[in-house]
């Protein structure tokens, strides 16, 4: 029996897999919004293990799942016995035997990996500490859907070094665009995704050097999951890197600006920004569910 495939990261598949996961994920979305009956795997079960609590994920997965004609489990630490210390290869080889395909959102990537090494079905990583996959696909579809093609474009990245920058890195790689990163000192990403990435990833410390002339600006929280000890120390450190209008004004004139949600207006992001009438956040939130569809449906036919 051939090995599952997996996505962990963005580096799992090929450029021109993921390519083709955008544009299937807006095609599903077309029609969708037709009407169209999207299911065709009725009986697949899809193995949802929260250790992180979540809203787009939890309803993107759970929905999509709904539409492509199958059934979503939810699965927390506190309703299963990998909260009482079972190992993850146990679980792993366990739960891969009763499910179809398994999506994980939890703390070290570690977990994902050894979950993924041991699974009989593919796994899909909705989260660790160090990437953020499902949602740089999301974000790279509305890019493409407002703006073509994101190749040889230029996209900025403005705050913490976190799983999102981090993946945003993979993406540059993947989806052939430059990115600028801006972040404090002391919160950059990974040096060895920097290092291995720097003929296309450039960092600085100057968030009007990152974004100037550029097509795509993109931010996060700036105290992520698990940090929240640190939200006040961290407010005074990142306070000259909120993406507002006045820093928009120096990326290019069409550009766009994402932001994966939740957002804490005032700090990262303005509120003007956020409550924009043209502002794409809102589709780049509702797109987490074709892309991850397209993602579903992918990996089951694989298998």
């Amino acid at each position: 029996m051939a090995s599952p495939r997996h996505f962990l990261t963005l580096l799992d598949f090929s450029p021109d897999e993921l390519q083709a996961l955008i544009d299937r994920a807006s095609a599903m979305k077309k029609a969708h919004r037709a009407g169209e009956d999207q299911r065709q795997f009725p009986g697949k079960v899809l193995g949802m293990i929260f250790a992180k609590s979540s809203t787009r994920t939890r309803v993107s997965f759970e929905a999509g799942m709904a539409q492509l004609g199958g059934h979503a489990m939810f699965l927390s630490p506190q309703d299963t016995q990998l909260g009482r210390g079972e190992p993850v290869e146990d679980s792993a080889r366990v739960i891969s035997s009763m499910v179809d395909v398994v999506m994980i959102r939890t703390f070290g990537h570690d977990i994902v990996e050894r979950f993924a090494a041991y699974s009989s079905v593919p796994v899909i990583n909705a989260l660790t500490d160090d990437f953020h996959p499902c949602q740089l696909l999301a974000d790279m579809q509305t890019w493409q859907e407002h703006r073509g093609p994101m190749a040889g474009k230029t996209a900025a990245w403005v705050g913490d070094g976190n799983n999102m920058c981090q993946s945003y890195i993979n993406a540059a790689r993947q989806f052939d665009f430059r990115l600028r990163i801006a972040c404090p000192p002391g919160f950059e990403p990974r040096a060895d995704l920097l290092h291995n990435n720097r003929d296309r990833v450039e960092l600085s410390h100057d968030p009007v050097t990152a974004v100037r002339e550029a097509d795509l600006v993109v931010t996060d929280v700036w105290a992520s999951m698990g940090q929240e000890k640190e939200q006040q120390t961290r407010a005074r450190q990142f306070a000259p890197f909120q993406v507002n209008e006045a820093l928009m004004a120096h990326a290019a004139s069409d550009a766009l600006y994402l932001h994966c949600l939740p957002a804490h207006r005032g700090e990262e992001i303005s509120a003007g920004l956020m409550d924009a009438p043209d502002t794409v956040i809102w589709d780049e939130a509702e797109n987490r569910l074709h892309a991850q569809k397209a993602l579903l449906e992918f990996l089951l036919q694989e298998g």
